[in-house]
């Protein structure tokens, strides 16, 4: 009844999902600051971003889909399934179809009253798409300013926070394919501002693009990934295994 009465209320607060996890620190105490005050019951992990995160989540408290069906639920199930003792809660407030502007116009009620203890973020596939389409003001300079201004709003809010950025991705596969020059014309530069927002603010970065380049030399592109932009259940385990190791470097609680 505990287990459900905690669920309920954290439901109440966006609608998500989140409460069991790991136990993992090391023996010694880590000299990272950042790592020894996250080593804690109840840390919060909040995923926000696209499609990608989204995974076709639920909106209510069904426990089932509420996290979705993409890495963001492999990575919450795994880490739950670990470390229990740990109580970590998690949310999941992806939505399709969102740009940097959709994520700042619902910033505050997706994201900073939920407290997270840390933040991730899978954001610009759409924004790139825009611009192949012709949308003049999606612009890498627009996407840079939005979402350096919602990092800025977010470390005022919650200083302590822990950051991970994630560097959008595409393969040459689908719609993709056909205008592949344009797609990548459009995705570099915004892969590069990710990568120096990153730097500005003491942020994991995690390079997902790297990882599916490497993971053709296993299997074709389709394989990973079935448009060029949304990954087929390989693909989003790639995800996973690679947000684990990457963001273990920095956080020594989170492994699977």
């Amino acid at each position: 009844m505990t287990l459900r009465r905690d669920f309920l209320k954290k439901a109440a607060l966006g609608g998500a999902v989140g409460l069991l996890t790991p136990d993992i620190l090391s023996a010694a105490a880590s000299s990272d600051p950042v790592t020894s005050q996250n080593e804690k019951k109840g840390y919060t992990f909040l995923f926000q971003g696209d499609s990608i995160t989204d995974g076709n989540r639920t909106r209510n408290t069904d426990w089932n889909h509420v996290m979705g069906h993409g890495f963001a639920y492999l990575i919450a199930s795994r880490l739950w399934f670990d470390f229990p003792e740990k109580e970590f809660h998690f949310f999941n407030r992806g939505i399709s179809g969102n740009k940097i502007t959709d994520l700042a116009a619902r910033w505050q009620a997706d994201t900073l009253d939920l407290k997270p203890d840390l933040l991730n973020i899978l954001v610009g596939v759409n924004d790139t798409e825009a611009t192949v389409k012709g949308n003049k003001e999606a612009t890498p300079q627009q996407f840079e300013t939005d979402y350096r201004a919602l990092l800025e709003k977010t470390r005022q809010t919650l200083p302590d926070i822990q950051l991970v950025l994630c560097i959008p991705f595409l393969l040459p596969v689908g719609r993709v394919k056909d205008k592949w020059e344009s797609y990548q014309e459009a995705l570099k530069p915004r892969q590069e501002i990710v990568r120096r927002l990153a730097k500005d603010f003491n942020a994991i970065a995690i390079d997902f693009q790297q990882g599916f380049d490497e993971a053709l030399k296993k299997a074709p592109a389709d394989y990973w990934i079935w448009d060029g932009i949304h990954p087929m259940p390989a693909g989003h385990e790639l995800i996973t295994r690679i947000w684990i190791k990457e963001v273990h470097k920095k956080l020594k609680f989170v492994r699977s």
